[in-house]
């Protein structure tokens, strides 16, 4: 960004009723502890630092205990003396942590020409006082795990984030402000960030993850009534590019109903129904590669006896892996909350009578029709199908019946944005409805859309290099470059 600019919104900065806004959010000052390893060179040119922080589990004071965070560094090890600005990268999730160093994407190697590259597991996740079945475990009464659960939405990993950059990001660099890319739902982090402390900011650019609808107490209905339709379409879709599926899924089907309750029990002691192979539309249907991914997968299915393979058990177990990432199904509506509840949104609108048959694998192997299989949402009865999810029934329920969320977003901060927002929008994207997230688009001063059918939602991890630099480029009024 020209010097001009940067004056430009250091003025308005400096005196804008943004500003004053924002001050209300972020007016209590929370001291956290700071360490960091040794800085360890990666091959291929690159040189991280680990950074480990301890805050407060709830920034508002109300709940007392602490968490840890951990971020990783990362910077060109050309580059390392140098004075960079700093991009933090907000993953998608909820509930998954950062890449590592042996699984750093095109993307991020690129970023690191312009930027050192910081890389939050987002509390909950990865270093960051992970979530797990065991660990939940151990917070008490199902009321009071739901309670726990309630302090890592995306309000709080924002100040999460604010903590790392007023330690990590000098102020001679930028005024102390850094840039942030959000993938997926690290995009609705970012809109979130932009609502709560703009003035820490130099650019946001978003990938497949504009919010939906922000004016609504919660989306999550107007969601997955809209995302049922993206996936009953690429189930159309991957029937097309794997006609023979029809009749294997079927089959799959009626072995899974002639088994005693009508499934098969999982070396984890999880229960494989017709409805829990549904699921294997999440990583199957909208990402890059998927459709191949799911036809081999399911080809696996059988071993030389007709009997489910163990190689088949084996990769759904992997694919269903919620014992070490359980805050994707506990969170996972809530974060289209922020004053009403969730009630199962997904669960409830899949008994409409648009979907309902649709999505019903028994009533389609008894039809003789194609067994639609789901996207991302979750369920009530995946805690009672899903072993290791059992004991959190409760908790999970009562979660999402939970009405008094807090507000993720500030609606007239957004409409005063005087930040530099670019975001790449997935035409078809199966995760995040461009048509619900036009409300909100349109509601964020100054955001600019590169609208486009060539990726899907995994966009950033398939072409991130060309993504990338394009938000860039026109985030700085730069030529817009292929």
């Amino acid at each position: 960004m020209d010097a001009a600019k940067r004056r430009k919104i250091d003025d308005q900065v400096q005196g804008s009723p943004v500003a004053s806004l924002v001050l209300e959010a972020t007016e209590s000052e929370v001291l956290a502890s700071h360490s960091s390893s040794n800085t360890f060179k990666y091959s291929g040119g690159l040189t991280y630092t680990d950074h480990y922080f301890r805050t407060v589990l709830d920034y508002n004071g109300e709940v007392a205990g602490e968490i840890d965070i951990f971020v990783r560094e990362v910077v060109a090890s050309a580059k390392h003396d140098q004075r960079l600005p700093c991009l933090l990268f907000l993953t998608g999730g909820p509930g998954f942590s950062c890449p590592r160093p042996n699984e750093f994407a095109p993307w991020i190697k690129c970023a690191l020409s312009h930027f050192r590259v910081i890389l939050l597991d987002q509390r909950g996740t990865g270093n960051s006082s992970p979530i797990t079945v065991n660990s939940l475990s151990k917070k008490g009464s199902p009321r009071e795990q739901a309670q726990y659960l309630s302090f890592f939405r995306a309000d709080s990993i924002v100040r999460d984030a604010e903590m790392v950059r007023k330690t990590l990001v000098p102020s001679e660099s930028y005024g102390g402000r850094w840039s942030v890319l959000g993938q997926s739902f690290g995009g609705f982090c970012s809109i979130t960030y932009i609502s709560i402390a703009p003035d820490s900011l130099i650019e946001v650019f978003i990938t497949g993850g504009i919010p939906p609808d922000i004016s609504l107490p919660c989306s999550a209905e107007a969601v997955y009534r809209a995302l049922y339709r993206r996936v009953m379409l690429q189930n159309q879709r991957y029937y097309m590019r794997f006609p023979s599926d029809i009749a294997h899924v079927q089959k799959i089907v009626q072995y899974l109903l002639a088994q005693p309750c009508g499934a098969v029990r999982l070396p984890s002691g999880s229960l494989l129904t017709p409805r829990c192979l549904q699921l294997l539309g999440l990583n199957g249907l909208g990402m890059s590669g998927g459709f191949e991914r799911l036809h081999f997968m399911l080809e696996s299915f059988f071993d030389g006896e007709g009997e489910i393979s163990p190689a088949f058990m084996k990769a759904f177990e992997a694919q269903m892996a919620w014992d070490s990432n359980p805050l994707y199904v506990l969170l996972h509506e809530s974060i289209y909350c922020q004053g009403a509840a969730s009630n199962w949104a997904a669960h409830r609108v899949r008994s409409e009578p648009e979907f309902s048959t649709v999505f019903d694998a028994k009533s389609s192997f008894y039809t003789g029709k194609a067994v639609y299989f789901t996207g991302e949402m979750v369920f009530p009865w995946m805690f009672e199908d899903m072993a290791y999810l059992r004991q959190y029934k409760e908790a999970a329920d009562l979660v999402a019946s939970k009405s008094d969320w807090g507000p993720l977003y500030n609606q007239a901060v957004l409409q005063k944005n005087y930040i530099p927002v670019t975001a790449a929008v997935y035409y078809e994207d199966m995760y995040v409805d461009m048509e619900l997230s036009k409300p909100t688009a349109d509601l964020i001063h100054g955001l600019r859309q590169w609208v486009t059918n060539e990726y899907r939602h995994s966009g950033i991890r398939d072409d991130g290099v060309r993504i990338f630099e394009r938000l860039l480029n026109v985030a700085r009024d730069n030529i817009w470059q292929d």
